[in-house]
């Protein structure tokens, strides 16, 4: 039996706090948990910020953030759990990017921290301290980073693509006056 190293407690710390902070994110978005506003009212807000159909787009943000978030605090299938979630908070990321990069202007360094924080767990792996790790890391094999990012990139670039064009086709048209009056 082997002794369980600094790296693996600070696995398990890192693990358990962006995974608690994400799946109560998703609590919010699913059940309106936390002063949340559940499906209906997540689903009017992206709806509103360009992510369609609404409802639809707040389970699935729900799902990768309360989903996502338990299974990195577990430590179970970490590679397909950091991908799903770092996928996410990119689109999250989206939105807030153009208040520029600080939360507290409304920009993307929370999201953007959570993405890269799951990124990295997902790469590093959980540690010792895991699910996978007392599996035999059944759900968290070499091939299955590469693999699961991937399938996130994809499927990432697709929603946020299709976003950024009906954003743009919304202010298709419009023009800014040339000359103040």
């Amino acid at each position: 039996m082997t002794c369980f190293d600094r790296r693996d407690v600070g696995l398990l710390l890192l693990r358990l706090g962006a995974g608690g902070v994400l799946a109560a994110h998703g609590a919010q978005k699913l059940f309106g948990w936390f002063g949340g506003g559940g499906l209906e009212g997540t689903g009017q807000w992206m709806e509103s910020v360009g992510y369609r159909p609404g409802k639809r787009s707040a389970l699935a943000s729900g799902l990768v953030e309360a989903g996502g978030g338990t299974l990195l605090a577990l430590g179970l299938g970490t590679p397909a759990a950091g991908a799903a979630v770092a996928g996410g908070m990119a689109g999250a990321t989206a939105v807030h990017a153009p208040q520029g990069f600080f939360a507290q202007a409304g920009g993307y360094e929370y999201p953007a921290s959570l993405g890269l924080t799951a990124a990295s767990l997902a790469v590093t792996g959980p540690g010792r301290l895991s699910l996978d790790s007392l599996l035999g890391h059944a759900f968290n094999r070499d091939w299955m980073v590469p693999a699961a990012f991937a399938v996130t990139a994809a499927g990432t670039a697709l929603v946020v693509g299709a976003r950024a064009k009906r954003l743009r086709q919304q202010t298709e048209g419009e023009q800014e006056a040339l000359f103040e009056e």
